[in-house]
């Protein structure tokens, strides 16, 4: 749903293109041609607290120095676009500063914790903007609807959200202290997204800042427009794999149908009926359902929409009748409603 290939997946998400490709290119850079340059990178805590290498924190807490760890933010950045697209990128680049700083405060108080439960001592920590990809988690798990795609052996469920759940599971267990920079990454996701102490308006991008940015590299890292073309997302299986295939067949015809019915309703001016548009392929008893026309008569009764997935498409930004209308098209597949109503 949230995942799809080619260059035009970063459309309207400069700066997660920025942060793909600036860091991942240093992080490649270092590892294969500028070993020597390493240490300056390196998240050493005990130069920062006691020689005072303050410049540490923004070096240490930005690149990473592990190609692993490289390629699974890199992935999980990609994913976190979408809230890029829903709130624009200032208010994105404001979560990242609050929960940046904050996971780096966070970072210390719970090594020194640790040091003061558990007796051991901890002199560095991984590198990489790894603190802020975590804190994003939160708004995923909190706003991001769960559409169940399949079952594996009749009781797991896989859904929308399970792969970049295990892309988060994959970058928490490659490294040993890494468990610090996730704890304390959801930490200050939770505190700015919950408005704990009023902290979204203190760290925040002035809006001068933002439009400087936005003069300046916007135009670099902007992606085209995406086209009319078949963008499948990652299955995790064949079977995942064809499921998105027949969604993305199923959302081709019905906006095809809706474009069909605005062309039809031009001089009208009325709503379209949405219970007309074609159901889905797999709904389908034979192979020429296109070419039948049912009569009146078989026309079925308008599908009952759950109100929890009203509210939920209310919660993106939607409103009531358009979130209604979609449901009722795409028989109450949030999903499938979800990706229309965000391309119209």
């Amino acid at each position: 749903m949230f995942t799809s290939t080619g260059s035009n997946g970063l459309y309207k998400a400069p700066l997660s293109k920025s942060l793909l490709l600036i860091p991942s290119a240093i992080s490649i850079l270092l590892t294969l041609l500028f070993q020597h340059y390493q240490k300056f990178f390196a998240y050493n805590l005990q130069a920062i607290k006691e020689d005072f290498q303050i410049w540490r924190i923004v070096c240490g807490r930005t690149v990473c120095l592990d190609l692993k760890d490289t390629f699974c933010s890199s992935l999980l950045i990609y994913n976190f676009r979408i809230f890029e697209r829903r709130y624009g990128s200032r208010k994105f680049s404001s979560f990242l500063l609050g929960a940046w700083v904050l996971s780096a405060l966070f970072d210390l108080l719970l090594v020194e914790l640790a040091q003061y439960i558990f007796g051991f001592t901890i002199n560095s920590l991984p590198s990489g903007f790894l603190g802020p990809v975590f804190a994003l988690f939160v708004p995923f798990y909190c706003s991001i609807p769960r559409v169940q795609v399949t079952q594996v052996l009749g009781h797991f469920s896989i859904t929308n959200k399970t792969l970049v759940y295990i892309l988060g599971l994959q970058l928490l267990t490659s490294g040993s202290y890494i468990w610090i920079l996730a704890l304390s990454g959801l930490i200050s996701g939770i505190c700015y997204n919950s408005s704990i102490l009023k902290v979204h308006q203190i760290l925040c991008v002035p809006s001068w800042v933002a439009k400087i940015f936005s003069w300046t590299l916007e135009p670099i890292f902007s992606s085209a427009e995406p086209t009319n073309e078949i963008r499948v997302g990652m299955g995790a299986t064949v079977d995942i794999q064809r499921q998105q295939r027949m969604e993305l067949l199923d959302r081709q015809i019905m906006m095809s149908q809706v474009a069909q019915m605005r062309r039809q309703r031009q001089q009208q001016g009325g709503m379209i009926n949405w219970n007309r548009l074609f159901p889905p392929l797999r709904h389908r008893h034979n192979a020429n359902y296109q070419d039948h026309r049912p009569s009146d008569q078989e026309t079925p009764p308008p599908t009952e929409v759950s109100e929890e997935q009203v509210a939920r498409l209310m919660e993106m930004g939607f409103s009531r009748g358009d979130a209604l209308e979609a449901l009722r098209a795409s028989n109450n597949d949030l999903n499938v409603a979800t990706n229309f109503l965000l391309q119209h």
